[in-house]
């Protein structure tokens, strides 16, 4: 079984808004990989509001609410590849093994 320091954070949060884990040897099996899906997708939806965000604001003629709604875009974008990038970045120190 999963050590407790081994806990996969997942890609999601729970209804009450709190991080969501997963406890499992088979990196592999379907939980895991639809973490890793979800997670492809979050990187690519923040690669392509990058994009959209330095075309709006260089648009001289943008106005208030679109930049309000950009900001709030990516504001989850960011919440999304930082729980990534959490999650990964775990995943590498429990991977590599520990030298005294």
């Amino acid at each position: 079984m999963t050590a407790p320091n081994e806990l996969r954070l997942l890609p999601w949060s729970g209804s009450d808004g709190k991080p969501c884990y997963l406890s499992t040897d088979d990196k592999a099996g379907y939980i895991s990989r639809l973490a890793d899906n979800i997670e492809s997708i979050q990187l690519g939806t923040a690669a392509e509001l990058l994009e959209h965000a330095w075309d709006t604001l260089n648009d001289p003629d943008v106005g208030p609410e679109d930049l309000r709604l950009l900001a709030k875009d990516l504001t989850g974008a960011l919440r999304d590849v930082l729980r990534v990038a959490t999650s990964r970045g775990h995943l590498l120190a429990v991977s590599k093994p520990h030298h005294p």
